[in-house]
């Protein structure tokens, strides 16, 4: 994931596995541009969402599966296409890419199957994009942070990239007067380990501040005792623990157990109610993202009231993500007036250059087939995620 979103190590080798047998499979099931309206709707478009509903990253494709129901939900009740109704399928991953390539083999041979939305993990998807860009598929990914994901015409993401947001920081950063900064990030994962290398100490010495100390720790950490004492060696005015799920809450732990009290810029892997079993040792930190339920976006807002509506509970933003792909390809097709994949690849890449609002904010756009957003700034304040600004905080 992006967040989180999902990951690597043997990753190349697996993907090229897993790709190489996926375009065997669908090969043998024939031209995949062949099938499909020609032109004209008919009265219903299939998509499947594929995505992990088990597994350890099913938290994250449940609420995406989420925010793809409530978009097709209104889509057809308001008509939007039309008589034409948008029937929405879904596809477990179980959190492997190995399942994710397989059930992107049958979308493909399955001519009824027009869309897809990508899996939120970037170990699947880099697997995933080259084949449907090979046999034609659409296909939208939301999270998937890594290289490889966009790869032609026929993938889009979106979600911003962890890099994009960052810069949101600086108000934050030169509000703390801090003058060093110190870093543990995950190295495993692509989109850590950028932010942690690069990104941050950019906004880091574009607020004025010397990154003293910076250390990669591999995904399989579990002591963080060591980095942590290592990174206050250095005597950093802030600190920086950039990783995710129950890691977080361990390094979090072990950081105020060493003695630091200040707040700690983290990453959107914090989110979702991560740090609630740190309790008060979670208090203080901070990080951008791309969607908070209190941001003011009238658009923003009537996507919340909605969702809690539905479910009974605040979105989170692999949720709103997904509610603007689920639109966004809702648009092509309109656009496009067909169901068939090239024609709606082709009216993707025609509605991506309009600005528009969505779940995740005003002035909403595409670049290069990724969204960009204004982004939030929020803080865990040991009980809620609180929203302390929005886009540059300017």
């Amino acid at each position: 994931m992006n967040s989180h979103s999902a990951r690597y190590s043997r990753r190349a080798a697996l993907s090229l596995l897993t790709t190489s047998a996926l375009v065997a499979f669908v090969a043998a099931c024939g031209d995949s541009n062949e099938g499909g309206a020609s032109s004209g709707l008919p009265d219903t478009i299939n998509i499947v969402s594929i995505n992990p509903m088990t597994g350890v990253f099913a938290y994250v494709g449940n609420s995406a599966n989420n925010g793809y129901k409530l978009a097709i939900k209104e889509i057809n009740e308001q008509k939007f296409l039309g008589d034409t109704k948008i029937e929405l399928k879904f596809a477990d991953t179980k959190s492997t890419s190995q399942t994710a390539a397989q059930e992107l083999a049958k979308a493909i041979a399955d001519r009824s199957i027009s869309v897809v939305f990508g899996s939120v993990s970037s170990q699947d998807a880099v697997a995933m994009s080259p084949v449907a860009q090979k046999e034609g598929m659409p296909i939208v990914y939301t999270q998937a942070g890594s290289d490889g994901v966009i790869v032609g015409d026929y993938t889009y993401r979106a979600t911003p990239l962890m890099r994009e947001y960052y810069p949101n920081l600086n108000k934050y950063l030169k509000e703390q007067g801090w003058k060093t900064l110190g870093i543990i990030y995950n190295e495993a994962f692509p989109s850590l380990q950028d932010v942690g290398r690069n990104t941050l100490p950019e906004v880091a010495r574009a607020a004025g501040i010397e990154v003293v100390a910076s250390i990669g720790v591999p995904s399989t950490t579990q002591d963080f005792s060591a980095p942590i004492s290592q990174i206050l060696k250095a005597r950093p005015d802030g600190v920086s623990i950039l990783v995710s799920g129950a890691p977080l809450v361990t390094a979090m732990t072990q950081l105020r157990q060493a003695g630091y009290t200040g707040p700690v810029i983290g990453n959107p892997g914090a989110g979702g109610g991560t740090l609630k079993p740190a309790g008060k040792d979670g208090a203080g930190m901070v990080w951008p993202t791309d969607f908070h339920p209190d941001q003011s976006a009238a658009s923003s807002q009537a996507f919340v009231k909605a969702y809690e509506a539905e479910y009974g509970e605040p979105p989170l933003n692999y949720a709103a993500e997904a509610y603007d792909a689920a639109w966004f390809v809702a648009k092509a097709i309109k656009k496009a007036q067909s169901a068939d994949r090239k024609a709606i690849k082709d009216a993707m890449a025609e509605i991506a250059k309009e600005q528009f609002d969505g779940a995740l904010g005003t002035g909403l756009r595409w670049q290069e087939r990724e969204i960009r957003v204004p982004g939030v700034v929020v803080r865990w304040n040991g009980e809620r995620e609180e929203l302390l600004y929005e886009g540059a905080g300017q």
